[in-house]
């Protein structure tokens, strides 16, 4: 599964952790197997999913605020640290940049608002990704590489990282992704300088292909973008429901730039699945049409973190009800929305932010304790800043211990952060979201995992 050659120092420690996953608790505290008890939408060709977890999605901030001032810090830079973002403006997952942008710039605010990086402000500078049709995002990196960032915050789509990766580390610069989920970075030869708060898809295929067993899907078939992020999740989903006991009746690919999909509609829906895994992009707004107006029940639909979007302005209301879909991470709370609000008041989804505001965080605290902005520097200390230590979950909280002397271990909007050698997360949240009348999603229920 995974390829441990010399090639990738970083990735053989990995096996330390173990690959597997073990699914540990959902978010109301209660077994790691859902009940069936109940159900969150009415039963479809066997589908029943359970009810959705008590107070899910609407806890309060689990941000700590620091107390007193934040002390100066003992160590200044002629070179105030600068960071870059490569997110999405453009392209299919146009919709996921908002809220990551949001995220960056949060983060940036409450760092500057508490004194900055080594005694300076940072800044960022923002560039678009667009997608893997276009070559936007090779000259957005030439851009930031050349007004000097210390790290790339993006892309949010795994194709497209995969083709400036080599760019970002190769220039001594840090790539941090708040999105990408493809198992192969986790052996990427990057030099120690890819990081990601994504989780790997491992974990997000297990938590999707396990659920749709436990809604009772014996049959799924699946629709899958043929890319780093489709296959790999296609790989994953299906490796989990057929070890639940189920069988995957239907695979269709199709590439990045088609618009035709009645050919991968036809074919899945002939093979009479309980269950279809949607594995695309906005591609499923040409998708989703196609299979309910053949009497496909929505319930019938699970859907993924690049398609699991806001659809109130694309289909007429109902079409989506009772469908359900997966994004990494804990549920946005409700302070950490107001406050991405206050920065995007146009915001809609929240998908992604968490992940991008504690990028930032880490990079800034793993600079302080690095007390530097050079890109090798930071990357070799936020491993450090992630594990172990004393546990704050703001800039301010922690970059006041690092400054006293003290070990942090920070924990961020987008839930535990603990990194593994390989720079990926070792735990997270996987969110599940249930469809509305008015084709907008709410949070029903979250499973904690191990990498």
């Amino acid at each position: 599964m995974f390829d441990l050659s010399p090639a990738a120092p970083r990735a053989a420690k990995l096996t330390a952790l173990g690959i597997g996953v073990a699914l540990l608790a959902t978010a109301c505290g209660g077994s790691s197997t859902p009940t069936q008890t109940g159900s969150s939408s009415a039963a479809a060709a066997g589908i029943s999913c359970p009810a959705p977890s008590g107070g899910a999605g609407a806890g309060n901030s689990q941000a700590a605020t620091n107390t007193g001032p934040v002390p100066p810090s003992t160590t200044t830079t002629d070179a105030p640290l600068k960071l870059g973002s490569l997110l999405p403006t453009t392209g299919s997952l146009a919709f996921l940049g908002p809220p990551e942008i949001a995220g960056v710039n949060l983060g940036i605010k409450e760092v500057n608002d508490a004194g900055g990086v080594l005694g300076a402000p940072v800044s960022v500078v923002h560039r678009d990704s667009g997608d893997t049709k276009t070559d936007i995002a090779t000259q957005s990196t030439t851009a930031l590489l050349g007004q000097g960032v210390s790290a790339v915050i993006g892309a949010a789509s795994s194709g497209v990282s995969k083709t400036v990766i080599n760019q970002i580390t190769g220039a001594g610069v840090i790539h941090f992704s708040p999105a990408n989920t493809s198992p192969d970075f986790t052996t990427w030869d990057d030099k120690g300088l890819y990081w990601r708060t994504a989780p790997s898809d491992v974990l997000q295929g297990k938590v999707l292909g396990n659920y749709m067993a436990t809604c009772g899907a014996q049959t799924v078939g699946m629709i899958v973008l043929n890319d780093a992020y489709g296959t790999g999740l296609q790989k994953n989903v299906k490796e989990a429901f057929e070890a639940a006991g189920g069988k995957v009746v239907a695979e269709e690919l199709f590439n990045e730039g088609d618009s035709q999909f009645s050919s991968q509609v036809d074919k899945v829906l002939a093979a009479k699945p309980d269950a279809i895994a949607l594995i695309t992009f906005d591609q499923a707004k040409s998708i989703v049409p196609l299979i309910t107006g053949k009497g496909i029940k929505p319930t019938q639909l699970f859907m993924v973190d690049g398609n699991t979007s806001d659809y109130s302005k694309d289909f007429q209301a109902g079409t989506m009800k009772g469908a359900q879909g997966t994004i990494p991470g804990t549920f946005a709370k409700d302070d950490f929305k107001k406050k991405l609000l206050a920065i995007d008041p146009a915001l809609k989804d929240y998908s992604y932010a968490g992940e991008s505001y504690d990028a930032v965080n880490l990079i800034a605290l793993a600079s302080e304790a690095a007390k530097s902005t050079k890109g090798t520097d930071i990357a070799a200390k936020l491993k450090e800043v992630s594990e172990g230590g004393e546990k704050c979950t703001t800039f301010a909280a922690c970059v006041t211990l690092l400054r006293d002397g003290k070990d942090i271990d920070y924990d961020g909007q987008s839930g535990p952060v603990t990194f593994s050698d390989a720079g990926d997360p070792t735990e997270a949240y996987i969110g599940i979201y249930e469809y509305q009348d008015d084709n907008t999603y709410k949070p029903v229920r979250e499973e904690f995992g191990k990498l």
